[in-house]
């Protein structure tokens, strides 16, 4: 039998529980891939290489920056090639996150109607949390969120399920009542590994990793999400 996922509820002890999004970033609220494939092939060219099409930097994308580096590389990279690559990529990208990164269609909406009836939100994403904050702030929707958690914010990265344990803890949230919603495998996986529900979205940069991953619902638009969290009650 399916789980029955309220708005909120009473624990145990007779407090409140709360209802948890967690939402990844890049390809979930945010379609940033042009700003990542331009700083990717930026960094390419400062060291010595030929750029990448932006569909190739595009399937590299969602486990670090540490893990873009090698991937954008390639294999032939020393240690301290990366190291160097790392350095220019994060200070090419920290002056250019916002040239062409946008909120995909009814992003806004969705979340300020979800935090007005009362559910809490956070990020969730493996992308450095300094950016992922001036990101979300710079594009008008950090309001909404109770916590913006990066790549380094923990000593383990998604799909650990470190990120997902702290929310819940933070925001008093039990495991019924918390939803992880990302675009790739990376984030179905973290929410199995936090013993969670497990969103989709189809219009992110990879959703093609969704199918050896399905999650547990699967969107095609933040409108969607949106509906689907305020249905009250929601099974799986």
């Amino acid at each position: 039998m399916g789980q029955v996922f309220e708005k909120s509820g009473t624990n145990e002890n007779g407090g409140i529980m709360k209802r948890l999004l967690i939402f990844d970033l890049d390809g979930t609220l945010i379609d940033s891939r042009l700003d990542l494939a331009n700083s990717v092939n930026a960094t390419r060219v400062h060291m010595g290489l030929a750029p990448l099409s932006n569909e190739t930097v595009y399937s590299y994308v969602g486990n670090g920056v540490q893990m873009l580096m090698k991937r954008s590389m390639g294999e032939g990279a020393s240690e301290a090639d990366l190291a160097r690559a790392q350095e220019f990529f994060l200070d090419y990208y920290r002056e250019h996150m916002l040239d062409c990164t946008t909120l995909y269609p009814g992003t806004e909406k969705a979340l300020a109607d979800l935090v007005s009836a009362g559910l809490k939100l956070a990020v969730l994403t493996n992308k450095p949390v300094r950016f992922s904050q001036a990101i979300v702030d710079g594009l008008g929707i950090g309001c909404h969120f109770e916590r913006v958690y990066g790549g380094n914010s923990f000593d383990q990265k998604k799909p650990h399920p470190m990120g997902i344990e702290t929310l819940m803890s933070e925001c008093g949230a039990g495991r019924e009542n918390t939803v992880m919603i990302g675009d790739s495998a990376v984030d179905v996986q973290t929410a199995r590994n936090a013993s969670v529900q497990a969103w989709g979205v189809s219009y992110g940069f990879q959703p093609e990793t969704l199918v050896a991953h399905p999650p547990d619902w699967l969107g095609h638009s933040m409108a969607e999400v949106a509906e689907k969290a305020l249905a009250a009650p929601v099974r799986e």
